[in-house]
């Protein structure tokens, strides 16, 4: 089995199997690795806005012959106390910020940062795993360092500390990193929620137990034929 990481975090978390770091030249870079690794069965189990990695594995999987499972945890969904803006995109995202200066705690992937330059008015909070370089250019910025998972306590803390007025994120779903939702909520902040991309029309499970049962009846685990998923 081996696990492929795209190599936008310096340092990522160790695995107890096969890495491999960096991209593939595309889909047809992935199906000429497929074939050469021999693999049996992929498993894309990117994050739910990288449309265009699960666009690739959808490609070139199709076109190696092999079976394709795609791995999506469920979309958060508001409940009593929340205050969400819902929007289609980032441009749409930058707008509900509004023109009046707010302090605003972008919880964004490192790539997803550079459209809100176009709002330069606000303060902004920023958290990430590795540094954002280059900073972005606005007047006021923080920057903070940090690897999750968070609890809600500390996230409730890093907003009420920086007096944050609102929340932009993405709609990724999960337990992993919905405490700044929760946080939000406590406070009684407005969240800027971005809706998810739509995904290729493959095979796709919610939960790692369903695909690691998936993973065992397509290349079982214990088997002689262990190659690589």
């Amino acid at each position: 089995m081996t696990v492929s990481l795209a190599g936008r975090t310096a340092r990522p978390a160790a695995q107890a199997v096969a890495l491999r770091v960096g991209g593939f030249g595309g889909a047809a870079g992935l199906e000429a690795y497929l074939r050469a690794q021999r693999i049996d069965a992929l498993l894309d189990a990117t994050h739910p806005f990288a449309v265009r990695i699960s666009a690739h594995a959808a490609e070139a999987a199709a076109a190696a012959s092999i079976a394709l499972l795609a791995l999506k945890r469920p979309p958060w969904h508001p409940v009593d106390g929340d205050r969400w803006l819902n929007v289609a995109d980032w441009d749409a995202a930058v707008a509900a910020t509004g023109s009046t200066p707010r302090r605003i705690f972008l919880a964004l992937g490192r790539q997803d940062l550079a459209a809100f330059e176009r709002a330069p008015q606000h303060d902004y909070l920023v958290r990430s795993v590795d540094p954002v370089m280059p900073p972005l250019r606005v007047a006021r910025a923080t920057y903070v360092c940090a690897r999750g998972p968070f609890s809600e306590a500390e996230d409730r803390t890093l907003l009420s500390a920086h007096r944050i007025d609102a929340v932009v994120t993405k709609n990724s779903g999960g337990a992993a990193t919905y405490s700044k939702i929760a946080a939000a909520r406590d406070l009684g902040l407005e969240v800027i929620m971005i809706a998810r991309p739509a995904a290729p029309a493959v095979p796709t499970v919610e939960t790692v137990a369903e695909a690691i049962a998936w993973i065992d009846h397509h290349h079982p685990l214990t088997g002689a034929k262990d190659r690589g998923v």
